[in-house]
């Protein structure tokens, strides 16, 4: 597959979202090189879709590196940067990952846990498209959302 043929358009309408936005500032964020200043949108967000051929070419036994590891952090970060903007109290998110790929991701916003993922074949971490990325993103900030609205005084502490 040639690197020219992306599997995210660049008139994506998803790309518009407050969500692609945030993905592509946490991306640029760990980006130590400033690799992604010139990228367009796409190509920074390309990574996060695995379309069926791309997954058949990753092993399903893996031990995920460095760079999948800053991916999934970049994912959460995301999420917790909009749970911050739409509740005004800061999301920590955390990660707990075995070398395997195996573990959980958490978000906490005060002394309240308002996300507990757990986490497997991290090396294969990934969406089919980057809509579904986008839905994936957004339920699981609506769901922090409320637990933030159903105790706020804990998320409050």
């Amino acid at each position: 597959m040639s690197e020219a043929v992306l599997a995210i358009s660049h008139d994506d309408p998803v790309l518009e979202t407050d969500f692609a936005k945030e993905m592509v500032r946490q991306m640029r964020a760990i980006d130590t090189y400033g690799t992604y200043d010139n990228w367009p949108l796409e190509k920074i967000l390309e990574p996060f879709v695995l379309t069926k051929e791309k997954k058949r070419e990753i092993p399903v036994v893996g031990d995920p590196d460095e760079i999948v590891m800053a991916r999934v952090r970049a994912f959460y970060n995301a999420i917790s940067a909009l749970i911050e903007k739409e509740c005004g109290l800061m999301a920590v998110p955390m990660l707990n990952l075995t070398h395997e790929g195996f573990g959980r991701a958490l978000i906490t916003v005060g002394k309240l846990v308002v996300m507990d993922k757990t986490l497997r074949d991290v090396h294969r971490f990934g969406f089919p498209s980057l809509s579904k990325m986008k839905d994936e993103g957004d339920k699981l900030l609506s769901v922090a959302l409320e637990i933030v609205g159903l105790y706020p005084k804990v998320a409050g502490l």
